[in-house]
């Protein structure tokens, strides 16, 4: 009896360890975006390589057809995917009334969802993917899709003006001022930290639902900004699913920066599995400085001398 328990005991312990050190399956979702501002596939590689160098994720893309493609064929099996990681950016005519339930069902049921910069201007009129994200620019979005959202006087406000949604001005490097140090997202981060060369959203519009603002950064009115504290990172939910929203990461230029890589990783980690086992990196940046990687900038065909997001 004995060595037939210790085997069993041997099996259910490698059975574990096995279960353990299964990657999180991502789908890295890409395709298309509104315009020839974000080149997404140049930022598909470099999202993909992120995430796999942390030795937690396998990672697949999944590129959806072109703007004038035949979606007839296109349905993608969320619930193969513990998160999806979404580089895409599309019109709610795009994607059919079907595949928007699948993806609505995926996230309810608790698939994972990080956001990162242009997808949320995606799918403008899709309630459900709103409340998602929580909120959006651009895509005819304005007034009727929710408020305004901001910081003011270190708290979350809202507001109900006229206008539509979704401004930035030049891309320069910008402060990040985080709110929840306690979100394992954000967990022994510095409260104060310098974000590489990159578009500072301004004016994004939506229904805030379970929306935890984790950072902002302030919009400087000499560079076309609000004079307000905007959401740059943020948790949401959404039925059982979990939400990690960036609005940072317009090219890879902004994507080298080691806080944004960082967010993205944890971030995912997080979506996935509601944890985040990784840890600070040695070189994030400081409040005064920024910190970059140079082989991620280096992915990039117009990277010359340049990190500062512009010179180029």
């Amino acid at each position: 009896m004995k060595p037939t328990i210790l085997s069993l005991l041997t099996i259910i312990f490698l059975a574990l360890a096995v279960q353990a050190a299964a990657p999180i399956r991502v789908m890295l979702l890409d395709g298309e975006s509104g315009g020839p501002y974000h080149k997404w596939q140049l930022v598909t590689p470099v999202l993909k390589k992120q995430l796999e160098e942390t030795g937690l994720f396998q990672v697949e893309v999944v590129t959806a057809p072109p703007a004038k493609g035949d979606f007839s064929n296109f349905k993608p099996e969320f619930s193969k995917y513990q998160v999806i990681v979404m580089n895409y950016d599309a019109p709610d005519e795009r994607w059919s009334a079907e595949l928007k339930s699948s993806f609505e069902q995926y996230v309810k049921n608790g698939g994972g969802l990080v956001v990162v910069h242009a997808a949320n201007n995606a799918f403008g009129k899709w309630k459900e993917f709103n409340e998602m994200i929580g909120i959006g620019g651009w895509r005819g979005r304005n007034e009727a899709s929710g408020p305004l959202w901001f910081f003011k006087d270190g708290k979350l406000t809202s507001d109900n003006a006229p206008g539509n949604a979704g401004n930035h001005g030049a891309r320069q490097p910008y402060q990040i001022m985080l709110h929840d140090t306690k979100h394992p997202v954000t967990k022994g981060l510095p409260k104060v930290w310098m974000h590489q060369g990159d578009e500072l959203y301004t004016n994004l519009r939506g229904p805030g639902k379970n929306m935890n603002v984790l950072g902002t950064a302030f919009a400087d009115p000499s560079n076309r900004g609000t004079n307000r504290d905007e959401p740059m990172l943020m948790t949401l939910s959404y039925g059982k699913g979990k939400i990690f929203h960036t609005a940072m990461g317009h090219d890879v230029m902004a994507l080298s920066c080691v806080g944004a890589i960082t967010m993205l990783q944890r971030g995912t980690e997080w979506a996935a599995t509601g944890k985040v086992t990784q840890k600070v990196p040695a070189n994030f940046p400081t409040a005064n400085s920024v910190s970059y990687r140079t082989d991620y900038a280096a992915m990039d065909p117009n990277y010359k001398k340049g990190l500062n997001g512009l010179d180029r």
